[in-house]
């Protein structure tokens, strides 16, 4: 899972809430590559993950890199490197040659607008391609800046603002952006094989900012920012592809005076998103430390990070093993393994709860009359026709005065069921909305039980 800090706002001249990660790592885990610092000059430098012990090869080129310049690993172990020189975004790709340093030039991005920002995405999951936003004025270009046959090309156009960028399948195929139309921002998902086609993700109130943190595709944990639960104050939340049931809005996130980014999600936990383990950067006016926390669990795990911990970035192993890349004097390429605590009891008896009231609320589908079925399903087939419409004029949870309580609060949770209308749409044709394949947006049809 690469580690990535996410932007509050597409806006030139905002910053974002916490200082970027200072390293990307492949899907994978194999590569990661950063940018360092030797005497005053930064030059890019690769790191092998795979094998007994981790090793780093710099790539310096011929004069030193300019400290906004970005590098992102690929799989096969060369590394992109994104410069801005004369109002152009060059991009190349770096191997290391003997001694030396290779460059293939892979072309240029140019932005006639001087506010336009570019800049790359997390690394794709594929690990062969690359990707970048170009944020307009008033839209987002997506750019495939590697991998492809004729260099850089242009995906898509999207209308709107958007920042972040979260990859919800493993080929690659379905990305999540949260795009800012009108004032507010709302998670929307590209699909990158139907000629970058945009459709609506998670809206949780009509009046809020709901953004896409994190996901994990064998899970479908979700991390999500909004202020629906608290206007004007955004809370992490978590939910779950493919559930009915709604966001929750966990107390143990909610820390005053400190700041929590989510950076990686366990993987390979199928069908069990309560027992992920979430890794978090916490900033507070002490520095930087490691949270970890469990939707099962209710509780945040603030842990000390390794000395000269590359802050804001780290994977899990399936086993749930957390690996924190850090630099030292004494030690310039170094992976801290740490043993998160087990599950607590309360834990395994959410998780276990969980399951009851999930096999309940089934077994109470499967024995409603076939009428009322049958209407349910007709109602669930209309509803993509009044999303490409405009919002529905009866209340609802999409109405930001009128959030439904929650049916099913655990202890110091907050639960808020999200809904999907087109009212923050741009003028102009609205694609019908449709079922995002692989069940990727789920989250637009929940529905609180």
């Amino acid at each position: 899972m690469t580690a990535c800090a996410i932007e509050p706002s597409a806006d030139a001249d905002d910053e974002p809430r916490t200082p970027p990660a200072t390293c990307a790592i492949t899907a994978d885990g194999t590569y990661a590559a950063r940018l360092a610092r030797k005497d005053g000059c930064w030059f890019p430098e690769r790191w092998t993950l795979a094998g007994p012990a981790p090793y780093a090869v710099p790539l310096p080129g011929n004069q030193p890199e300019e400290s906004g310049t970005e590098v992102q690993p690929l799989a096969d172990g060369r590394v992109l490197i994104h410069r801005r020189a004369a109002g152009r975004h060059v991009f190349s790709l770096l191997y290391p040659t003997g001694p030396g340093t290779g460059e293939l030039p892979l072309g240029a991005v140019e932005c006639p607008d001087e506010s336009t920002r570019l800049r790359l995405l997390p690394p794709a999951p594929d690990g062969e391609r690359a990707f970048a936003l170009a944020v307009g004025r008033r839209s987002t270009a997506l750019w495939q800046v590697a991998g492809g046959a004729f260099g850089p090309e242009q995906l898509a156009d999207v209308p709107g603002r958007c920042s972040g960028g979260v990859w919800l399948d493993r080929s690659g195929r379905m990305l999540a952006l949260d795009r800012e139309v009108a004032g507010r921002t709302k998670a929307v998902v590209v699909d990158l094989e139907r000629g970058g086609e945009v459709s609506p993700l998670l809206q949780i109130a009509a009046g809020s900012d709901d953004r896409l943190l994190l996901a994990d595709p064998d899970s479908g944990l979700l991390l999500i920012a909004s202020d629906a639960p608290s206007p004007g104050e955004p809370r992490l939340g978590w939910g779950v592809l493919g559930s009915t049931l709604p966001v929750r809005f966990p107390e143990s996130l909610r820390l005053p005076g400190r700041a929590l980014t989510p950076f990686a999600i366990q993987p390979g936990q199928v069908l069990l998103p309560e027992n992920c383990a979430v890794a978090l950067r916490v900033d507070g006016p002490f520095g930087s430390w490691l949270g970890v926390w469990r939707p099962a669990d209710r509780r945040l795990h603030e842990l000390p990070p390794p000395a000269g911990w590359l802050a804001g970035t780290g994977l899990w192993t399936p086993d749930g093993v957390l690996r924190l890349p850090y630099v030292t004097e004494d030690e310039p390429c170094g992976v801290a393994r740490v043993t998160v605590p087990e599950r607590t009891a309360m834990g395994q008896a959410t998780t276990e709860q969980a399951a009851t009231e999930q096999a309940a609320r089934e077994r109470a589908a499967a024995e409603r009359p076939a009428a009322e079925r049958a209407a349910m399903e007709r109602a669930e087939q209309a509803r993509p026709e009044r999303c490409a419409s405009g919002p529905s004029e009866s209340p609802g949870p999409a109405d930001s005065s009128r959030v439904p309580p929650a049916t099913e609060v655990a202890p110091a949770a907050t639960d808020v069921a999200p809904a999907v209308t087109e009212a923050s749409q741009p003028e102009g044709p609205v694609a019908p909305c449709r079922p995002v394949p692989l069940q990727q947006a789920p989250l637009a049809r929940l529905v609180t039980n």
